[in-house]
């Protein structure tokens, strides 16, 4: 029985071995290859696999953003291109005609001086008019800062006259005050700004001043008078020490057309007064405004930086005025700050600026007695238009009122 079971246990095993073989063969024999097939244009094209490329072909037209719709059926926004913006040149102004400007702004400045005028005539008016009333008249006339030589000039000739006179009536006393003041204020003076070279060149005025009196707003209203009278004019730039004073003074001449020469900040202000002038004469300029700077740290220091500026223009041509610009408002100081300007350059004209600002007008008076040059211009206002040329008659009249 035993030998019976072993011999099936082998048969198994020897018929599984014979299996294994056979299988083993199949699996190693390779398959014929797929025969080839015509594709089907009418079935859907496949979709792209993980790994197979699904970008366009680089041979197939591309769509614009405009043909292709957004989802939902909107359409794509169609971008606008906006033209460039142009920049326009600033308008070139018009300024007011300087003929009668001061009679135009007498309401201000009799506003600002009436306390001197009418405080004159009222004491004037007095029926007895005894040592304190001289007094108080005298004392009116320091107040307004009139000086104390005119001062005294004017009261000595008022009693004079006052004692001639005998009545005296409002229109009497108003005429006898109106003589003598005119008479304080040198009405021979020429108060014309020099602007006519006597060569062929652009007349060349040179602008001296403290920082702080408005020399470069005067320079640029001064380029406004000069426009407005027909003249062609190029400003210099030379305060190169003083933030800014370059662009505030080419904002000035933009405005009216005028071009300003300029350099670099803390540049040396003789060269760019020297190159001002030169561009004057080649362009054909009719004036060459030179506005410089103004510090007061030492005279010595003044001194040099000016002279060097006036010894440079000079190898152009000579100067033809130098303004020296006061702030009437600072009164007796402004008078220490003429005689140091007057020490250091030959000042030909002054100008006086925020004379509506002030009840002391007597410094017109005092400023030309000081320098024995005359008042040329005053500012009376911030406006643009509000530098005029220096009336005696019309001051005068603004004082004591009609």
């Amino acid at each position: 029985m035993e030998t019976v079971i072993l011999a099936v246990v082998i048969a198994v095993v020897v018929i599984g071995a014979l299996g294994g073989l056979v299988i083993g063969s199949r699996r190693k024999k390779p398959l014929p290859p797929a025969p080839p097939t015509t594709p089907d244009i009418t079935a859907p094209p496949a979709e792209p696999h993980i790994g197979d490329e699904a970008e366009i072909p680089h041979d197939e037209e591309r769509r614009t953003i405009e043909e292709v719709d957004l989802p939902g059926g909107a359409a794509a926004p169609v971008v606008v291109e906006e033209p460039e913006p142009v920049f326009e040149a600033p308008a070139i102004e018009i300024p007011e005609p300087t003929a009668g400007r001061l009679v135009r702004l007498r309401a201000r400045l009799s506003r600002s001086q009436n306390a001197l005028g009418k405080g004159l005539l009222t004491l004037l008016s007095r029926e007895h008019l005894d040592e304190d009333t001289w007094e108080e008249i005298e004392d009116t006339l320091l107040t307004a800062d009139v000086g104390v030589q005119p001062t005294q000039e004017l009261v000595e000739r008022l009693r004079e006259r006052v004692k001639v006179l005998g009545t005296r009536t409002p229109d009497e006393l108003r005429t006898l005050l109106r003589e003598e003041l005119l008479q304080l204020l040198v009405p021979e003076f020429d108060r014309t700004v020099k602007t006519d070279s006597n060569l062929d060149t652009p007349g060349i005025v040179m602008v001296v001043g403290v920082n702080g009196t408005g020399k470069t707003t005067t320079t640029g209203k001064l380029a406004r008078v000069l426009v407005a009278d027909g003249k062609n004019v190029v400003l210099g730039a030379a305060d190169t020490f003083r933030a800014a004073a370059a662009d505030q003074l080419q904002t000035w001449g933009e405005r009216v057309g005028a071009r300003t020469v300029r350099g670099p900040e803390g540049g040396d202000p003789a060269s760019i007064a020297f190159d001002a002038v030169k561009e004057g004469i080649e362009e054909g300029a009719d004036v060459v405004l030179i506005d410089t700077a103004g510090r007061l740290h030492t005279k010595t220091g003044l001194m040099d930086e000016l002279g060097k500026v006036k010894r440079v223009v000079e190898k152009h041509a000579p100067l033809d005025e130098v303004l020296l610009v006061l702030d009437a408002t600072t009164g007796q100081n402004g008078l220490v700050q003429a005689r140091v300007f007057a020490e250091v350059v030959d000042i030909t004209g002054i100008v006086l600026t925020k004379l509506d600002g002030t009840a002391k007008g007597g410094i017109v008076i005092a400023v030309q007695r000081e320098l024995g040059v005359p008042v040329k211009l005053v500012g009376l206002g911030e406006g643009a238009d509000d530098l005029a040329p220096f009336e005696p008659e019309a001051f005068v009249d603004a004082l004591i009122g009609e």
